[in-house]
């Protein structure tokens, strides 16, 4: 898969700081050009609460962190540059002067795109000597974690373009969807322009406030759409009869008078006071960070359930999230460990995050078995039960475990775990992991772990072949010298 190797970022405002996080959290070095004065803090405080986001969000091994270096110039932040980004205010005049200086200093086979809301690309790739690379890359805030990317290409933008800018977006987690037709405002605040204005009349209106309003879509339609979307959630609505059934039945209702779509609200100065008052009882006593580090959260939690649906398969962008993770897993540095040294094998150095603790700040108990369990898939990738091995239709799966916490991990504790083998044979895997406090290489918890070799689309436990067994051999045999770890056998309330 194409790979991005270095990302320009020309504007760090609340979208441009968000891309560079994308690329530098995909372990792609960033050179960003802004002239704000206080463009650092602000591009710093965006990344902070990205790397956040993503300690929650997954447990696959992120490349390391891309280098971010802020720039003098648009020409020496897109020097060396094979994606170039700009997001500077929405102003036609202002990003087609800008595309045309990244056009004239940039390589000429370097991807150009726009994160404009809704202008067309043939309009800012009117003075350029390269317009075939450039096109729309708009993106949704916030763009570190909101996986879509609209790519739409001018009348000068080649196909292979729009092709190579998906295949991109791909190995860093988003999906990019190519409109066949450019359109202003494309698709997305088309829709959301749609529901923006009525939502403006409601309010106009007093038929709700604005947090009755937001409830009515997060209670309700946005919870649909965040798994399926509209149309196929309206097949599902049309019953055994599907989408032909739903129109039959509800296609009369477009030509009643529900809408006030093709009317303007005048936003005088007394309905923009309203909107913000209520807007400001509704969510103002939280600052904009907490607010955002908190919509960061629920998006992650979303896409944690989402990712699990569809018998494990996941569903819109919990699969993505699924893929990217595979992504993550395939392309990750291969650790070369030595199978045979007879010491327990160090397998995850992690970080409890905000989103890991309770009430306390103290890492809540399914924290731990996801730790072990991240554990116990290290061991086994060791071994070559990797993700292609599972797909295969076999895999190793765990039929007990003993978890022992000795200790606290607390917020920002830094921890490693260690995997020692006590037996193995050719269906059977026993094993005993440890989580370490990072500082101190105090045990934290134990974990004692059963597993079984299986056929999965049989549902039955089966040998291992011998390219897995002959690794795990290796392993046991080594380990077979190191003493019974304390906690081996223990029995739950068992005493010291």
């Amino acid at each position: 898969m194409t790979k991005i190797n270095k990302a320009a970022c020309i504007g760090g405002g609340v979208i441009g700081g968000a891309w560079a996080a994308r690329f530098l959290l995909g372990g792609i070095d960033v050179a960003m050009f802004d002239p704000h004065p206080e463009a650092e803090r602000i591009v710093g405080e965006v990344l902070a609460n990205a790397e956040r986001a993503y300690a929650m969000m997954t447990m696959a091994p992120l490349p390391p962190k891309g280098k971010l270096t802020f720039v003098r110039s648009i020409e020496e932040a897109v020097q060396g540059a094979d994606w170039i980004q700009e997001s500077v205010p929405e102003r036609v005049d202002l990003k087609r002067g800008v595309i045309t200086q990244i056009d004239a200093a940039a390589d000429p086979k370097a991807l150009i795109g726009s994160s404009t809301s809704g202008i067309l690309p043939t309009d800012l790739q009117r003075d350029m000597k390269h317009p075939e690379r450039m096109f729309v890359a708009h993106p949704y805030n916030p763009v570190y974690l909101l996986p879509l990317a609209e790519l739409v290409g001018g009348e000068k933008t080649s196909k292979e373009t729009l092709e190579e800018a998906k295949a991109k977006l791909a190995t860093v987690g988003m999906k990019g969807v190519i409109l066949k037709k450019e359109i202003e405002a494309f698709v997305g605040d088309r829709l959301l322009e749609a529901v923006w204005r009525e939502g403006l009349w409601l309010i106009k209106d007093d038929i709700c406030d604005t947090e009755t309003l937001d409830d009515v879509i997060r209670y309700s339609f946005g919870m649909r759409w965040a798994q399926m979307g509209m149309f196929e959630t309206y097949r599902i609505a049309g019953g055994e009869a599907g989408m032909r059934h739903f129109i039959a039945q509800f296609g009369p209702c477009l030509s009643w008078p529900w809408t006030k779509l093709m009317d303007v609200v005048d936003l005088t100065p007394e309905l923009v006071d309203k909107i913000a008052d209520q807007s400001d009882a509704q969510s103002g006593a939280r600052g904009i960070r907490e607010l955002e580090r908190i919509r960061d959260q629920n998006l992650v939690g979303i896409m944690h359930a989402l990712k699990g649906g569809d018998e494990g398969r996941g569903w819109g962008a919990g699969k993505l999230l699924a893929e990217f993770e595979d992504y993550l897993w395939a392309n990750a540095r291969k650790v070369d460990k030595d199978l045979g040294e007879a010491q327990p094998i160090r397998i995850i150095d992690t970080k409890v995050s905000a989103a890991w603790v309770d009430y306390n700040n103290h890492m809540t108990e399914h924290r731990y078995l996801q730790v072990f369990g991240d554990t116990s898939d290290g061991i086994l990738r060791l071994i070559g039960v990797d993700l292609d091995y599972v797909r295969d239709g076999h895999s190793y799966y765990t039929v007990e475990t003993h978890i022992r916490n000795l200790g606290e991990a607390k917020l920002g504790d830094a921890l490693y775990s260690t995997c020692q083998v006590l037996s193995s044979d050719e269906k059977r895997l026993h094993i005993f992991s440890t989580i370490y406090n990072k500082a101190t290489n105090e045990a934290v918890a134990t974990a004692e772990q059963m597993m079984l070799h299986v056929d999965s689309k049989a549902g039955k436990a089966v040998s291992a072949p011998e390219s897995v067994l002959s690794k795990l051999r290796a392993i046991t045999e080594a380990h077979a010298s190191l003493p019974k770890p304390e906690g081996v056998g223990r029995a739950v309330g068992q005493k010291r």
